[in-house]
């Protein structure tokens, strides 16, 4: 890609408070203040992520504090009362965690965020250890992106390779993130593949593609009449014999 960030690990913060599992729930909830975060990932000794606690796994302790669940919540809300009585991260954590690599692409951590309705995912290598923290504003940073960065990954990266020689020169124009290309092909198979690629470059907001194909060709025997006309002409002049006649000498 054309001079931007292309993977969690050029959005993601690096700088993460994390929790052990022993952490007991009022430094939790200090923690979350503290750093105006919304979640928090717990980690084993070896930094690896064992889970996940949010703002939502910590309210149950004062929904159910002054009154006593009853017969339908303890059927279809167990989860929350274990919360409710929680005393530890290890204990109030989401697990397994949903994380995501440093090395996955912005699109794949924005469809898990949207799959799951989260808005932080704990960034993790290939050995699951933590590196940092990505958040639904990190995946946003794209769309920050000059619009002369963007014309020019699309010129390069999609028109150049689809269309060679085109008939005419392409026009690649990008105002507010919207590309607009214009220009005559020889061939609009590829047109599709062209509208695809460039809503894929990040920073795109929309694309309006309106490449056209060849002209059409002008009729070499356009002079000629047709035989309907022909025949009216035939008719007109007096002369009966029809067009398949042969017109015999005595």
């Amino acid at each position: 890609m054309y001079g931007t960030p292309h993977t969690v690990s050029d959005v993601m913060t690096r700088t993460v408070v994390a929790l052990a599992a022993e952490a007991p729930f009022k430094d939790i909830v200090r923690a979350i203040r503290q750093w105006q975060v919304s979640a928090l990932p717990v980690l084993d000794e070896n930094r690896h992520v064992l889970g996940v606690v949010s703002e939502a796994d910590l309210l149950p302790k004062e929904e159910f504090r002054d009154r006593t669940p009853d017969r339908y919540t303890r059927m279809h809300r167990g989860g929350d009362l274990a919360k409710a009585g929680a005393r530890t991260a290890g204990e109030l954590m989401t697990a397994p965690a949903l994380t995501v690599r440093a090395d996955a692409t912005l699109a794949q951590a924005a469809r898990t965020m949207a799959q799951y309705g989260i808005r932080r995912l704990p960034v993790v290598d290939e050995t699951g250890e933590l590196r940092g923290i990505v958040s639904r504003s990190d995946l946003l940073q794209v769309f920050l992106r000059e619009d002369a960065d963007i014309e020019e990954e699309v010129r390069r990266e999609v028109i150049a390779p689809l269309f060679p020689a085109p008939l005419e020169p392409i026009r690649v124009q990008v105002r507010d993130g919207v590309v607009r290309i214009t220009g005559r092909v020889a061939d609009t198979a590829f047109v599709p593949v062209a509208l695809r690629l460039a809503r894929a470059v990040e920073g795109v907001v929309d694309v309006d593609c309106r490449l056209v194909g060849p002209p059409r060709r002008v009729d070499l025997d356009a002079d000629l009449p047709d035989a309907p006309e022909a025949e009216a002409e035939t008719e007109a002049d007096g002369d009966p014999t029809g067009p398949d006649e042969v017109r015999m000498s005595p």
